[in-house]
């Protein structure tokens, strides 16, 4: 196996020393979309001991376009992507261990991942997810590498519990336009600059390299050739409920957890979200128009879709109706939604 890392091994920061700190790491995906899988690929190429890979949804047409690792058989045969990605990254380097779980990321399972990680990487599409990540994160002492992107803009931060500001930190700081690839779409090269820069994180965390980390908030838009640096370690915040001198962790209890019922006799599936929202439903129905029928009043925003209709009230909560599958209906919550 000498030969196959040769190059990167010639790289002087990871070397020959580095190669094998590698191959002794485990390493989490949560999201096996476009981000998930790029950072996967990678990270199974460079000879990562164990990588598990964690997600809920399978493939589809529209993936194909942004999410290179995957082929049209996949979409055409509905294959999760977790098992569609453990199939191609088993024929890239079968001497990595891959661990496919088809599952949604909640805290019972991340709890569970995270005795035995050595970082967590965000391929996710909610916040709902990632601030789950953030607490396990931060409680048991796990960096992890937030990634985000849609449209041309792509964002990445690496968290190091106990040192930098946590993502509860960076809440009022954080850009968060409420896009989704749903309702604003996606071109290829924002993802795969997102990916790069994680997986450049991950190299050094791993490696042992962590002087060279960039310690910066970056985002970046490839399309209005913008690129920013934020520093932020005055954020840091000794009160934090996640990472402060007193940490609850708030995104682990159940009462901050996003919950789902099936409606009796309704067919439909209510989502309420962790936190009450307040939308401005003119606004939402605008974004929403390019997928359906849109109708809204002060109270409430009703949208048509192909087979489903979602009505969403202006405190966040969501009725998806047409559907009694949970799974199905938070996977079009999150893509409408964000």
């Amino acid at each position: 196996m000498t030969e196959r890392y040769s190059r990167q091994q010639l790289f002087t920061p990871i070397g020959q020393e580095g190669q094998q700190l590698l191959r002794k790491k485990h390493v989490l995906v949560v999201g096996a979309g476009a981000l998930g899988s790029a950072v996967g690929e990678a990270l199974v190429r460079a000879g990562v001991g164990k990588l598990t890979i964690v997600d809920r949804d399978y493939v589809e047409m529209s993936n194909l376009q942004r999410q290179q690792l995957y082929t049209e058989q996949d979409a055409a045969q509905k294959i999760p992507k977790a098992i569609a990605a453990q199939k191609r990254f088993a024929c890239i380097n079968s001497d990595v261990d891959i661990d496919a779980r088809i599952v949604d990321a909640d805290v019972t399972l991340l709890t569970d991942l995270a005795q035995d990680i050595d970082l967590m990487i965000d391929g996710t599409d909610n916040f709902d997810t990632r601030f789950v990540m953030n607490d396990i994160a931060q409680k048991y002492q796990i960096p992890w590498i937030y990634g985000s992107c849609v449209g041309s803009y792509g964002a990445t931060y690496t968290i190091l519990p106990g040192d930098t500001p946590c993502l509860h930190c960076l809440l009022n700081a954080v850009p968060n336009t409420g896009m989704t690839c749903d309702t604003a779409g996606i071109i290829s090269p924002a993802v795969q600059i997102t990916a790069a820069y994680e997986v450049a994180e991950a190299f050094k965390l791993l490696t042992g390299n962590t002087d060279a980390l960039r310690g910066t908030f970056l985002t970046f838009d490839v399309w209005q050739n913008s690129h920013f640096e934020m520093k932020i370690g005055a954020a840091k915040n000794p009160s934090c409920p996640s990472c402060g001198e007193a940490p609850i962790y708030p995104h682990l209890s159940y009462d901050n957890q996003t919950k789902t019922a099936v409606l009796c006799g309704r067919d439909a599936v209510q989502i309420r979200p962790a936190t009450a929202r307040d939308y401005d439903l003119a606004q939402l129905a605008q974004t929403l128009s390019v997928h359906g029928d849109v109708q809204h009043n002060p109270f409430l925003l009703s949208c048509q879709l192909p087979t489903e209709r979602l009505v969403i009230f202006k405190d966040g909560r969501v009725l998806v109706h047409g559907t009694h599958d949970i799974q199905y209906a938070k996977n079009l919550y999150y893509r409408l939604l964000g």
